[in-house]
């Protein structure tokens, strides 16, 4: 395997954007919650949804860890995943099959020139709520994909003000300590739209990989079709297949994902 050496680049997957750190970087994004905060921001640094360190443990293995805009620490972030896949791929050299070592589990993946597919364990428990919240009492499922997700099916999604909405939700006291992802949903003729509020970021991102997962699972429960295809606010088209019996199997994800621009820093703090 060839190497990048200490390599800063910004990468994103569907709309989620992040800082990408090889050598030393990876090191700095892993272990400084502060620097990624700095990073991150979108009037004084460089601006992302998110960091990701990554680490090559083996031709055909990387070591990932994610980190929000607020420097806390990710258990997993799908978009992410992907993003660090095409990395492991184009900086390091690593095979277009691999597996990515994250904080919830070691995810198969695979980089074609169009797309990245990862395959994802089984979400387990999904639980029905009801939340009493702003303008109205929501109803959905609660379940964790990596991390916890609350998927909210709607009728009103393009004129829903998420922030406002969203923000008081994903800290809702019901939904534990952890809170979750907020993700508003909207059947199509053509599959599933959705809008997303995150653990650690102020705003509405553009796409959660986690949660369009969730909110797929969610939605093919009950139903003879085992594919769907979802569209995040950024408009990128995101496919997600169960591999047995939804809400509670195994899934494969597909959608893009992409080297944007290599970083110089000009700052050593």
């Amino acid at each position: 395997m060839t190497t990048a050496g200490d390599r800063l680049v910004k990468v994103e997957g569907a709309g989620n954007d992040f800082v990408l750190g090889t050598g030393s970087w990876a090191r700095r994004l892993s272990d400084d919650g502060e620097l990624v905060t700095r990073l991150c921001d979108r009037r004084r640094g460089i601006g992302a949804d998110g960091a990701l360190a990554l680490v090559a443990d083996r031709p055909d293995r990387i070591v990932l860890v994610h980190r929000n805009a607020d420097g806390s620490r990710s258990a997993f972030c799908a978009n992410g995943t992907r993003c660090a896949a095409r990395a492991a791929v184009e900086l390091l050299g690593a095979p277009t099959v691999l597996a990515v070592v994250t904080d919830w589990a070691t995810i198969p993946a695979t980089v074609s020139p169009t797309g990245v597919s990862l395959e994802l364990p089984a979400p387990g428990t999904v639980r029905p709520i009801r939340l009493a919240g702003p303008e109205r009492t929501w109803s959905g499922s609660r379940l964790e994909v990596g991390v916890p997700h609350l998927v909210l099916p709607v009728t009103d999604l393009a004129s829903l003000d998420i922030v406002a909405l969203a923000g008081p939700l994903r800290r809702h006291p019901e939904l534990g300590d952890a809170g979750a992802n907020v993700h508003m949903i909207e059947k199509t003729d053509e599959g599933l739209e959705i809008r997303s509020m995150e653990r650690g970021v102020a705003t509405e991102v553009l796409c959660c990989g986690s949660g369009v997962v969730a909110a797929a699972l969610v939605t093919l429960a009950g139903s003879p079709a085992r594919r769907l295809t979802v569209v995040p606010r950024s408009g990128d088209r995101l496919t997600v297949e169960a591999l047995g019996e939804p809400p509670n199997t195994a899934s494969r994800l597909t959608g893009p994902a992409r080297l944007v621009a290599a970083v110089e820093p000009i700052f050593t703090g």
